[in-house]
């Protein structure tokens, strides 16, 4: 409609259908291709026009024909996971797992793993050390964290298919395989542990309050009560631990069928204790508390909350009269200083929701271990001497208590709501229930634990809500004390629930450390990707029951709960980082279904997740941090290499853009200047590298710093040559890993070799990251080559990069030098800065002394003086220079004196341009046969040995086979004779035409007078040469200034005659011309 607002977006699809001719529907290969897909022929005549695409464009009809059949598997043209599955091999049959909804796959899962052993066993405990405000303190941070990274999951889970390994695999797919390998491994040993924790929940609920007559181990004295409940919990724990792990062997699905048994007494519990909260405000149940002066009293062994009692008119000692006088109940008998000075008082512990003990319960009491549990404004007299209170049956802290402790205690109790997306695999609609069903229970659980902490203070007496075990109700859960209509009702709930939730720890455990090992990242752990012929992760069972086994050995929960802390909250972290960077990044493929999220959100959750680390405890944070980073560097240096499309290399690529144009802005100043190298390697006839030494100067110069490109150039064109250039590139790729050279590649192809080297000068690179020092190997065949483009290029390259303001390295000999794993024992690394040009000389030898190849090798200078120089002032003024540089080395001065050009270097020049002007005429005469026989017809067939043809005035004569040059007069020429050739005139015409010529060539060769700027070049090239050779001979490595190529092209040849004078007689050398600007300074 014309004005309207929206604008509607239509998608035509073509479907080609058969029209009764016989002719096939299209079925193209989209999602886990055949090779009976492949195999198909697209003979229909309405899609002809896009027939040779079908390989790599299947029709629409056939993508949407495997979406409709789309199960839960990735979607796309093809995965880089199907890719995987199918480089590994055929695929093996799919197997169908359960299939479950929100409510039975997350919500009963999320509110099992949530309301398990925290709130029925610490809770009570909690508000009591704490008081109602810093609990509900503790309950706000930790609820609103878990809140808020169930909003970023939620984000991530609708942003695409979820398939097994839920959280694991958003962390990994959004933000690399080194992270969420990292982070994996770390929320695997998270929810393994937290396997333990629920089942020493549940054994201390069995061996507390259910059968305490269970116990193995027993202590006689009352110190050594703490060991023995710790040594019958890892008794218990290891059998409870076989029984769950063989529960989960048999089957997710019988896991599942006992949650609804579980769950449902964790909903009758939780009702139970609401109910009994109700009846407190008129009927508060009978749970009388002892006290001893203001001292809370362990009820275990008497009954009667009094000193003395009238028995057949005679007044002796109770029960507790025996327990504070040393075993007797005689009346004069000698007790406890405090137990005289102090009357015994019973209040109720439980004195009801109108009590108002809620002002007693408001605020904190901590205490160190052994502090006794007194009650506030009760009267008391304080005794001398308090040495022997610990062997008295006092309520005392088991553990020191502080805020930051019950933090760490606590936070596990919201922790569960990963336990729907681990089971992401066994979920009808992933994208649907993960975020439904996870909000929902931490929404419900949040109102749940709110409501607890105000309704126990509310109701319960502070002396029982501080004591941990119930001791002083005779051993009775102290939440159990505020249920209606039994205790017995809590207790079975809560075990139970325990339970339950160890189960489906130990169910999500092995399938997040299966998907790790599926996807490859960490090497040693494939063998726990196979499992049980229904896809059951066995192996993985195997090894989370092992590691759950050091949990149960540590045989504390309260020491156990603060570790599952560190690796949930480092595990909650990244999922929110996940979610910001790729909000914040804006990727096309961030179209989440779930729409109620922001960064700002995921900023807080992640800031929030920090800081409950380090609150909770420290040095945890600490270590917690240091295995996830010894996991991340251990599979960036020796996992698989995966392409995700992670958020981080998002994120690097918009870093890397706002980089790049920032050092677009301006040039670096001498201070940051570093070689960035443009390495120009060759490839032989099999495309293998020619020079790989060549990469191991690079890394050795560069010690991983910088940038570097290694470049080639084919020949040809692109079309033609594009497989060349792929398998070129590959086998660079793999000598830079071998020689460990940090860096990229690119191969060019072009119609020359000159022109392909100039694009790779020019064009390599991006803005501010591009190099500036080019670095080569000298072409050592130069002389033997018959093809002058060897040396024609070489110079060509040097011109160019003078030209571009490049630095040049060019290493003669360069097979010869070390490679990384070489240590070079004491020797030099010899300079002779002969000019002056930007500092190249004097950086090299420093950077390659960085590297251990080079590292015990010392540095000399060598610097040329003249007869007009003053060579005591030159060494003094090189000594300060290089001080001022910073740089060590021992400093020398060469004289050289003038002397007379001698025979040998006025014949060695003569000898140089006589070769150069031979070549010159070969070179000419090969070129004009070149073009003559472009010029001259083709041989028409049947032609005979002796034939008839048009000769000009140098043209073609055939004879035999061959054709060869002949020369007939100009009037012949001109006249257009027809000449008739047999066998002896052809001989005799071209012998007497070659020895013409040959006999006026020889003669120009031998008489001509070399050149005088060529005798004075090479006189100094031969000068040089020997005090170079004299001074640096036994060096390991001769840098020395590079002379520049003639102006006049004419003399290129002379040049490389120049330098290869220059260098003979020395192994190692590293020809060095600078880029025309300064590469090292003074200055700070």
């Amino acid at each position: 409609a014309v004005g309207s607002t929206c604008v509607a977006t239509r998608f035509f699809v073509a479907l080609s259908i058969s029209t009764g001719d016989g002719l096939r529907k299209e079925s193209s290969p989209f999602i886990n291709n055949t090779d009976n897909d492949k195999a198909i022929s697209y003979d229909g005549k309405n899609m002809a026009l896009f027939e040779e695409e079908m390989d790599s464009n299947p029709m629409v009809s056939s993508l949407l024909n495997k979406l409709a059949n789309y199960t839960n598997l990735t979607q796309g043209a093809q995965e880089h996971e199907e890719a995987d599955e199918e480089e590994a091999g055929p695929k093996k049959k799919a197997v169908k797992s359960p299939q479950m909804g929100t409510f039975m796959g997350v919500y009963l899962p999320c509110l099992q793993n949530i309301l398990g052993v925290i709130l029925f066993l610490r809770l009570t405990w909690i508000v009591g050390t704490a008081g109602i405000v810093e609990s509900l303190a503790i309950v706000v941070m930790c609820c609103s964290c878990t809140m808020l990274t169930a909003i970023s999951m939620s984000a991530i889970a609708t942003n695409g298919v979820v398939p097994a390994g839920g959280s694991y695999y958003m962390i990994s797919r959004s933000l690399g395989p080194e992270f969420g390998g990292a982070v994996g491994l770390c929320f695997y040993l998270g929810t393994t542990f937290a396997g333990s924790m629920y089942i020493l929940g549940t054994i201390e609920i069995l061996l507390t309050y259910i059968v305490p007559q269970a116990a193995i181990f027993v202590a006689e004295k009352k110190e050594d009560e703490p060991a023995a409940l710790l040594n019958n919990m890892r008794v218990y724990g290891t059998c409870c631990l076989t029984l769950m792990s063989l529960v989960v062997f048999v089957g997710v699905k019988y896991v599942n069928k006992l949650a609804l048994v579980f769950l449902a007494c964790v909903v009758l519990s939780i009702l139970a204790i609401y109910a009994g909260v109700i009846k407190t405000a008129f009927d508060p149940p009978d749970f009388p508390v002892c006290l001893l002066g203001n001292r809370t009293l362990q009820n275990l062994n008497f009954d009667k909350c009094l000193k003395t009692e009238e028995v057949g008119n005679q007044t002796v000692g109770t029960a507790l009269w025996a327990l504070f006088c040393g075993g007797s109940r005689a009346l004069n008998a000698s007790c406890n200083e405090y137990f005289v000075l102090n009357n015994v008082t019973m209040i109720q512990g439980i004195p009801g929701l109108t009590s108002g003990v809620i002002s007693d319960n408001m605020w904190s009491d901590y205490g160190p271990l052994g502090m006794l549990v007194e009650k506030p404004r009760q009267p008391a007299v304080l005794a001398a001497d308090t040495s022997q209170d610990v062997y008295l049956p006092y309520v005392v802290n088991d553990i020191a208590s502080f805020f930051t402790l019950l933090v760490g205690i606590y936070f596990p109790s919201v922790t569960g709501i990963m336990a729907g997306s681990n089971r992401s695999g066994d979920l009808r609609d992933a994208q649907k229930s993960i975020p439904i069903g996870t909000i929902l229970a931490i929404a419900t659980t949040t109102f749940i634990y709110l409501t607890s902490v105000v309704l126990f203070g509310a109701c319960i007496d502070t002396v029982l809500l501080r004591d941990k075990f119930g001791d002083s109700v005779k051993r009775n859960l102290v939440i159990g004390t505020l249920s209606w209509p039994s205790p017995w009702v809590i207790v079975i709930g809560s075990f139970f629930s325990c339970c339950g939730a160890g189960l489906q720890s130990l169910t999500g455990a092995p399938r997040l450390l299966q998907a790790i090992a599926r996807d490859g990242i960490v090497p040693f752990l494939a063998v726990f990707g196979h499992g049980k012929a229904n896809g059951e992760p066995t192996w993985a069972l195997l090894l989370s029951g092992g590691i759950c086994e050091i949990g149960i050995l540590i045989a504390s929960l309260d020491a156990v709960a603060p570790i599952l802390s560190m690796f949930f909250l480092m595990c909650y972290l990244f999922v929110n980082l996940a979610c910001a960077v790729q909000t914040l990044l804006r990727t096309p493929n961030w179209r989440p279904r779930f729409k109620y999220y922001h960064w700002a959100l995921s900023f807080l959750g992640m800031s929030l997740c920090l800081s409950l680390m380090f609150i909770s405890s420290w040095y945890y944070a600490i270590v917690a941090m240091v295995i996830a980073g010894l996991i991340y560097k251990y599979i960036e240096y020796r996992g698989a290499e995966k392409e995700w499309g992670d958020g981080i290399r998002g994120l690097s690529l918009n870093a890397a853009r706002y980089a790049l144009i920032r050092l677009e802005e301006a040039p670096p100043h001498t201070k940051n200047w570093r070689p960035q190298m443009l390495v120009l390697l060759n490839v032989d006839t099999d495309l293998a590298v020619k020079h790989p030494r060549l990469l191991s100067l690079t890394t050795q110069l560069k010690a991983g710093k910088g940038l570097t490109i290694v470049g080639n150039v084919l020949e040809g064109t692109y079309l033609t040559k594009d497989s060349e250039a792929k398998t070129a590139e590959q086998n660079i790729k793999s000598s830079m890993a071998a020689e460990r050279t940090k860096g990229f590649c690119h191969v060019v192809v072009s119609s020359n070799l000159r022109d392909g080297f100039s694009h790779l000068i020019q064009s390599a690179g991006l803005g501010g990251m591009k190099h500036n020092t080019v670095l080569m190997a000298w072409p050592g065949t130069w002389k033997q080559s018959n093809d002058p483009a060897s040396w024609k290029n070489f110079i060509e390259t040097v011109r160019e990069t003078t030209a571009t303001h490049h630095a040049l390295l060019v290493a003669k000999n360069v097979d010869s030098f070390p490679g990384n794993l070489e240590r070079l024992g004491e020797g030099t690394i010899d300079v002779w800065w002969v000019v002056h040009d930007g500092g190249m000389l004097m950086l090299l030898p420093f950077l390659l002394r960085q590297h251990k190849v080079w590292r015990k090798c010392k540095m000399r200078i060598f610097t040329v003086a003249q007869m007009d120089d003053n060579s005591i002032q030159m060494k003094k003024d090189l000594q300060m220079f290089l001080y001022h540089l910073r740089l060590d080395a021992e400093v020398e001065v060469v004289e050289m004196h003038d002397s007379d050009i001698s025979a040998f270097t006025y014949e060695k020049t003569l000898v140089m341009e006589q070769r150069s002007q031979m070549l010159k005429q070969m070179q000419l005469s090969r070129n004009e046969r070149e073009r003559e026989v472009k010029r001259t017809t083709p041989r028409p067939p049947g032609l005979h040995r002796e034939q008839t043809i048009l000769i000009k005035r140098i043209g073609l004569c055939r004879w035999s086979l061959i054709w060869r040059p002949c020369y007939v007069s100009s009037s012949d020429a001109a006249a257009g004779v027809h000449m008739t050739w047999t066998k002896e005139k052809l001989f005799t015409e071209r012998h007497r035409g070659r020895e013409a010529n040959a006999n006026v060539a020889v003669r120009d060769l031998f008489n001509m007078k070399p050149n005088q700027s060529n005798v004075r070049r090479m006189h100094t090239a031969v000068k040089l040469n020997e005090v170079v050779v004299n001074k640096s001979q036994g060096a390991h490595l001769v840098l020395l200034n590079m002379p520049g190529p003639p102006r006049n092209r004419g003399g290129d040849e002379n040049y490389m005659e120049f330098l290869e004078v220059l260098l003979e007689g020395l192994n190692r050398v590293l020809l060095v011309r600078g880029g025309g600007r300064e590469v090292i300074t003074i200055y700070s």
